[in-house]
């Protein structure tokens, strides 16, 4: 439960997330975890070369059996991806049905891969209740021109995207709403609503073809025969399905209305198939037997009458609902599909109750994301955080994979090529998952990626926190985790490199767990720091292999950011020292030293431990910049130029720095945390150590940590690789319009580097590094990235808490420039506010009615269909705010949502001028407006939000309630529910009053001191004796 002024209160999900928790229901058993794209997977690749794309193309998804996984259009299924539930359309126009979401694949892309589709995740919570909208256009899909006009385009032009290519031109296209929703006591009833809305001027034909069906485990010969599942007719309009895991399940279909002048239902045709692959339509050989995976293809639209199963069995079944009466269904109106998967056998299905049931989860889901953040924000930001928040959702899918089975290949099959085993991961034989995971995109990236992951869990813990640590800890498990103690990458290469922010994002989901719903986790924290030494003892053997607390690291997830390739040997022969990775190990260290100290508060044998990580700080720090103390030394610190850069060093003192300016020498910032003197105190043998230390390497101590006799704000001491001074050479740099600080966040390459390119000549061959604020000019690790310029929110999160961490130490006094040049000052903590804020204008509605991340589409800014539907994008446009990359990397974008919970009630408008009387008018200009007796907000209400005569986004409403073309009827009456326990609505009545006290209180305390002060969420970021 979210915990309001001392008060604990359930919400309805919430008490299903408990019951969950406390095994007494499985909630989770099934969820929207089947993949938006299983071909050209590496899991899918048994090609003799490791080329994944190619092997497994699109084109032969319809046809092929995957072996590791499904995909579908917004996929149900259990927890091991055994069962699955998807949706299947068709326009009477395309040469085959649209059962899977198209792309590009990274050598068709004129910027690596990338989904060509509109679809946007509306809704989910976890999971009893989700939302999935996909615009499918009437027109012939347009798969070729796509394919040919990106394969035109250069890396110099923009993608080619779906909405370029005139398809959704006259509102020829279908608003198809899918939803999803759990009965009230009963995880295992699931009940689907498809409701598709015609936007076009013409009457248009639809059909609308769900499909259950299971994954294929029984080909490959590790599955008994008796084993196999089955799905056979039941009744006229359902079907009943047999597995020895799951056991008996139904799939009841009611009638739908008609859309046709006869007025008759719309019943379904039932058809069964195999999911075998069609090894005569792929490579001209004999099918074992005649019904195989396309079946419905060649059935609904070549008209093969003999493609699917007379007998009407299988493992594959659709329902097939044809609304092509008089033409189709007329403009402005809609066709609706409802169907049940469940465990009782009920032919007949109460649409009237089925839709009251949707309703109630969905009202549901409006009081669980409202209690997640109650502060007063405007509709269109509450819009954006809710759907970031269910894009978090909607990314989770089953990942399975098995090294063994995988690299030595099927019994029933033929043997893998012997290259294959040493194409990618050969290392890593222990690999064994069966998991639903939290993917960095819910298409283009359908695999885990380790530090991604670690970004996930921050928005995740506020919504479900025992999902966010159940995915910290399974990457530091033994099936997970390499023997030598190295997290795996991603499984493109799991041996890779990703900076180590796991620690980091541990602590911080421990602390949101405490913060928001009152439980503390200490036998996750203690599990997880345990197996995590094992990952830090593998850091400083194999990244530092000299010993001199200088790190290497590779590509550290910031791909192209450096003048050469960083997973690569260098050109020019020595080793690259890196300013990013020994900052990394700096932050590493005190992300440990936070969780062995919260530890040590309950353990005291952790003060030992945390006094190792204290001193390996301090070595680190000493090291990055002042190395062995000869004279004449060279370091990653330019004095001149007041940056960190990457070195190439030859060994002894041959070293020559690279003057890039890039995130590489702002992530050094990470790497602070401040001491409060109250757990110093608590913790005696700590603290003896850290005296001792002071007084016995005095010269290192407080070359890198504020020393014992100068404390900070509160008493505070800090420590830092980044001194006072050097902070101020480096924020100079950083919140220079003209270098880093742009209108919508901290760019990761300087706008110096536009008419100043840094480029050296090796051996005839010129590397050279730019300013790109778009989309990557090169090729490199796949072109579908872009680190010289872009804005991405994971690296911009971990600055803004940086800032606040400094904030905590030197407080009010301290000042610094911001914009530079600008003539205004203020402290770090406004600092840090400014940059959340200018994050937020990425997505928030300007003056103008446009959103930043749109780039000025008009369809996508102002139409009423589209325009309060969002993509979270991978990154941004350093000049512009344009979204580039992947388009719905809910993942670490997700982390918005945070942004918005903490600085979102007092975020400006994009471009509001930052002087001191509009700053003044307004955060205090404005009338709040609360009512203590309507209870939370329901949809079609407005929230607690303020009226203004300062410029401010809360100053009016952007969301359109009746965005789905349904009238909100709950805009007046408190429940469409009027049976509901009376003791639930008097418990709900009083966590409603402390909820709204809890409200005024903390907007009280922000008028009263939250001008001078900022957002800085101390008891989020730091070990405190109290907690």
């Amino acid at each position: 439960m979210v915990v309001f002024d001392g008060h604990e209160y359930l919400t309805e999900e919430e008490k299903r997330l408990k019951e969950d928790r406390n095994r007494e229901k499985y909630w989770k058993k099934w969820g929207p975890y089947v993949s938006e794209r299983q071909w050209a997977t590496v899991r899918e690749d048994y090609s003799p070369d490791g080329d994944a794309w190619s092997h497994f193309p699109h084109a032969h998804a319809r046809s092929r059996a995957f072996r590791w996984g499904e995909d579908g259009i917004a996929g149900v299924c259990d927890t091991h991806g055994y069962q699955n539930i998807g949706f299947t359309f068709w326009n009477e126009e395309d040469d085959f049905l649209k059962e899977r979401l198209f792309g590009l694949s990274n050598p068709q892309g004129n910027h690596g891969e990338s989904v060509k589709e509109a679809h946007f995740h509306v809704d989910n919570t976890p999971h009893s209740y989700m939302k999935f909208l996909y615009k499918y256009p009437q027109k012939k899909f347009p798969y070729e021109d796509l394919i040919e006009e990106n394969g035109r385009r250069s890396r110099e032009e923009k993608e080619y995207q779906i909405i370029d290519t005139g398809v959704f031109d006259e509102d020829r296209y279908w608003d198809i709403y899918i939803e999803t929703a759990k009965e009230t006591d009963d995880a295992e009833e699931l009940l689907f609503r498809v409701t598709a809305w015609n936007r076009g001027p013409d009457p248009a034909p639809l059909h609308i073809i769900p499909h259950v069906w299971f994954r294929n485990t029984w080909s490959w010969g590790r599955e008994p025969a008796d084993k196999k599942p089955s799905i056979e007719i039941n009744e006229e309009a359902g079907a009943k399905s047999q597995h020895h895991y799951l056991g008996n399940r139904y799939f009841n279909c009611s009638p739908s209305p008609g859309v046709g002048s006869s007025g008759d239902d719309v019943l379904p045709k039932m058809m069964f198939t195999e999911n075998d692959t069609n090894f005569d339509s792929l490579y001209g050989q004999k099918n074992a037997q005649p019904y195989v995976k396309d079946a419905f293809h060649r059935y609904i639209v070549d008209g093969e009458k003999d493609a699917i199963n007379p007998s009407q069995k299988g493992t594959k079944c659709a329902a097939w609902f044809n609304f092509n009466e008089d033409g189709g269904v007329n403009p402005g109106e809609c066709a609706v599909v409802r169907f049940r998967f469940s465990q009782k056998d009920q032919t007949y299905v109460d649409e009237e109750l089925f839709d009251e049931i949707i309703e109630r989860r969905r009202e549901e889901a409006d009081d669980f994301y409202y209690r997640l953040s109650p502060l007063p924000i405007s509709d269109d930001m509450r819009n954006i955080q809710r759907q970031a928040f269910s894009g978090m959702m909607w990314t989770k899918q089953h990942y399975l994979f098995i090294w063994d089975q995988w690299a030595n290949g099927d019994p029933a099959m033929p043997p893998p090529p012997d290259s294959r085993k040493n194409v990618r991961n050969s290392q890593w034989k222990h690999m064994h998952c069966d998991d639903i995971l939290s993917m960095p995109d819910s298409w283009e990236y359908p695999f885990f990626a380790a530090w991604d992951s670690a970004f996930h869990c921050i928005p995740l813990a506020m919504m479900d926190p025992d999902f966010a640590k159940k995915q910290l800890d399974l990457f530091t498990r033994e099936w997970y985790c390499h023997p030598n103690g190295q997290l795996p990458a991603y499984e493109w290469n799991f041996g890779d490199v990703n900076p180590p922010v796991h620690a980091w994002a541990t602590f911080r989901t421990f602390k949101i767990e405490r913060k928001m719903y009152g439980r503390q986790d200490i036998d996750f924290l203690e599990r997880v720091f345990q197996k995590l030494l094992l990952n830090f003892t593998w850091w400083v053997n194999r990244k530092d292999a000299d010993g001199k607390n200088v790190f290497e690291g590779g590509f550290l997830g910031l791909d192209n950011i450096g003048l050469f390739n960083r997973s690569e040997p260098l050109p020019t022969g020595g080793v690259l020292e890196q300013a990013d990775s020994t900052g990394w190990m700096a932050f590493y260290c005190l992300s440990m030293l936070n969780i062995a100290l919260e530890l040590a508060k309950h353990r005291r044998t952790y003060e030992d431990i945390a006094s190792k990580f204290f001193e390996h700080f301090i070595f680190i720090s000493d090291a990055m910049t002042f190395r062995m103390g000869s004279k004449d030394e060279q370091s990653l610190w330019n004095e001149d130029d007041g940056f960190y850069y990457d070195a190439i060093s030859w060994g002894g003192p041959w070293m020559k720095q690279l003057p890039v300016r890039s995130l590489v020498g702002l992530i050094p910032l990470y790497a602070t945390a401040t001491l409060e003197p109250e757990l110093m105190n608590k913790l005696p043998s700590f603290k003896k150590r850290v005296e001792w230390f002071v007084k016995n390497r005095n010269d290192m101590a407080e070359r890198n940590m504020a020393s014992i006799a100068k404390r900070g704000k509160g008493d505070r001491i800090l420590l830092s690789i980044v001194s006072k001074d050097r902070l101020e050479k480096i924020l100079k740099r950083m919140l220079d319009e003209d270098e880093f600080f742009s209108e919508h966040g901290i760019r990761s390459l300087s706008k110096y580097h536009k008419e100043h390119p840094f480029s050296m000549d090796v051996n005839g061959q010129v590397f050279e590094v730019g300013y790109v604020p778009g989309d990557s000019l090169s090729g490199l690790f796949g072109g579908n990235s872009n680190w010289r310029g872009p804005i991405w929110l994971c690296v911009n999160f971990l600055l803004v808490e940086s800032l606040q961490r400094f904030f905590l130490f030197y407080g009010h006094e301290f000042q610094v420039e911001c914009p530079t040049g600008s003539g205004d000052y203020m402290h770090l903590g406004k600092v840090a506010e400014e940059i959340q804020h200018r994050l937020q204008h990425l997505f928030v509605r300007k003056d103008d009615g446009r959103r930043s991340i749109n780039a000025g589409d008009d369809r996508l800014d102002f139409d009423e269909h589209w325009k309060d539907n969002l993509w979270f994008h991978e990154f941004f446009d350093g000049d512009s705010g344009r979204g580039l990359g992947s388009t719905h990397q809910c993942g670490w974008t997700g982390l918005i949502a945070r942004l918005i919970h903490d600085t979102g009630f007092n975020c400006r408008l994009p471009q509001t001028p930052r002087t001191p009387s509009v700053a003044m008018s307004h955060y205090f200009d404005d009338i709040l407006h609360r009512s203590l007796n309507n209870g939370t907000p329901k949809k079609g209400m407005r929230h607690i939000r303020r009226s203004s005569t300062a410029r401010s986004i809360g100053a009016r409403s952007d969301f359109d309630d009746s965005v789905n073309d349904e009238e909100d009827v709950r805009s007046t009456t408190a429940s469409i529910f009027p049976s509901d326990d009376p003791e639930r609505v008097r418990e709900k009545e009083e966590a409603d009053s402390h909820m709204h006290r809890y409200v005024s209180d903390q907007l009280n305390n922000y008028m009263e001191n939250g001008n001078s002060k900022g957002y800085v969420a101390g008891d989020d970021l730091e070990t405190k004796a109290s907690e």
